[in-house]
């Protein structure tokens, strides 16, 4: 009996202690654990929160998230670094919300992420640093957007990436898709077929079977090169001693200015001025016994005719006539006559130049009233379409010169500075 009461005693004395252990303990140690922080548009758990009508990307979540679904979000954009406070994210789904903008380095720290899906919103357009920074991502999609082209390199900074989703864009397959068949065609990635949605001839085509011959994305542009601060009616190049020069009349000034071309700036540089009344044109000595010119034809309705120039393509002829008052004209030589080919509005024109550069046939086509047009020849067309517009004011003279590896058009001006163009290849698909 002295045992069991023995035995009694201890386990009064053990709970007796338990019950003093618990008093002594401070007021926050009683409490039962805390769940997770969650914010009121969420449902969490420890690693995962789903969240629905959120105004903002949710702050308070779990530390250890990575699992975070975004439904019908309340906002359009997500900004750089949207996500940087939950570093542990591996899989982010972004689907059926009203996104229609993400900023670079939207996903910024997210370097532990593997899915990523974006389905469903009105995204129009990206930039390369979206993706920027997500070197374990496996999986995207950016099915079922609004997306009409994607940057050049957009999917560099994936090296992992396993499966891509853009079905459901209205991709145009022009130059600036080019750079995404040439990826289709080297990467590992498995990517659903995608189809083009414009233009006309592409439309309705796989993506992954267009050849890359079928972008002709090689263009070209006359940009502004150099400002001479004076003005002047013509332009006249020679080269002396293998050097560069160029004679432009000013008759305002009573001078013709003397510029050299410098092959280490790349500009032309004052040489010399020669006094005198500078006259707008010049023209070589005669040599040899005269010549002259019979008659072959008229071209007809031609009346107020200020220049005329000629130009050729393979073997044909051209005449440009221009007209201050009235449409200028491009006629051709049919073998007996002249015959005409093109009209070109012109009010106010005194200069209409064709020259050519490499492979292609410009006419240059100045007005005192309006921008200077500059039209490259169709050869399917057979005519000259509208290329570029210059903003010369009262051109006298366009003169083609070649500087080396730099092709120079000068643009002499009766009432403003005379302007240098320079002709520069472009290519769309960088």
């Amino acid at each position: 009996g002295r045992r069991m009461l023995r035995g009694q005693f201890s386990a009064f004395l053990l709970i007796l202690l338990l019950a003093l252990a618990w008093l002594w303990m401070p007021a926050e140690g009683r409490r039962p654990p805390r769940p997770p922080p969650c914010p009121p548009s969420c449902s969490c758990t420890r690693d995962t929160a789903f969240c629905v009508d959120s105004k903002a990307v949710p702050k308070n979540l779990p530390p250890e998230v990575i699992s975070l679904t975004m439904v019908n979000a309340a906002f359009t954009e997500i900004r750089e670094a949207a996500f940087a406070h939950i570093p542990s994210l591996q899989f982010l789904l972004l689907n059926s919300n009203k996104f229609t903008l993400i900023g670079d380095n939207a996903f910024a720290g997210l370097s532990h992420l593997q899915y990523l899906f974006i389905e469903n919103n009105d995204i129009q357009a990206l930039s390369k640093a979206t993706f920027r920074g997500l070197k374990s991502l496996t999986h995207l999609s950016l099915a079922n957007n609004n997306l009409q082209t994607l940057p050049r390199d957009l999917f560099k900074p994936l090296d992992i990436l396993s499966d891509l989703d853009l079905r459901g864009n209205t991709l145009a397959c022009d130059c600036k898709i080019k750079w995404l068949v040439e990826w289709l065609e080297s990467t590992n990635t498995t990517v659903p077929a995608v189809f083009c949605s414009s233009p006309g001839q592409f439309e309705g085509q796989r993506i992954r079977d267009l050849d890359l011959g079928d972008f002709q994305c090689v263009t070209t542009d006359f940009v502004v090169h150099q400002v001479l601060p004076f003005q002047s009616v013509s332009a006249e190049p020679f080269t002396y001693a293998s050097d560069l020069y160029v004679a432009l009349a000013q008759p305002g000034a009573s001078s013709c200015a003397i510029l050299k071309w410098d092959y280490v700036e790349r500009k032309l540089r004052d040489f010399d001025r020669i006094p005198g009344k500078a006259p707008g044109w010049g023209a070589p000595p005669r040599l040899g016994p005269p010549k002259q010119f019979t008659p072959q034809g008229e071209v007809g309705e031609m009346l107020d005719v200020q220049m005329v120039k000629h130009f050729r393509v393979k073997r044909d002829q051209f005449l440009c006539l221009s007209r201050y008052i009235g449409d200028s004209k491009v006629v051709r030589w049919e073998g007996q006559r002249f015959v005409e080919l093109q009209t070109l509005p012109s009010r106010g024109s005194m200069v209409m130049q064709p020259f050519s550069v490499e492979q292609r046939q410009y006419l240059a086509l100045g007005s005192d009233f309006s921008f200077t047009h500059v039209y490259l020849w169709d050869e399917e067309k057979q005519k000259f379409v509208k290329f570029q517009e210059l903003s010369v004011q009262a051109p006298r003279a366009f003169r083609y010169v070649p500087a080396a590896d730099v092709q120079l058009l000068l643009a002499p001006s009766f009432k403003a500075n005379t302007l240098v163009y320079r002709h520069v290849v472009v290519d769309l698909s960088l």
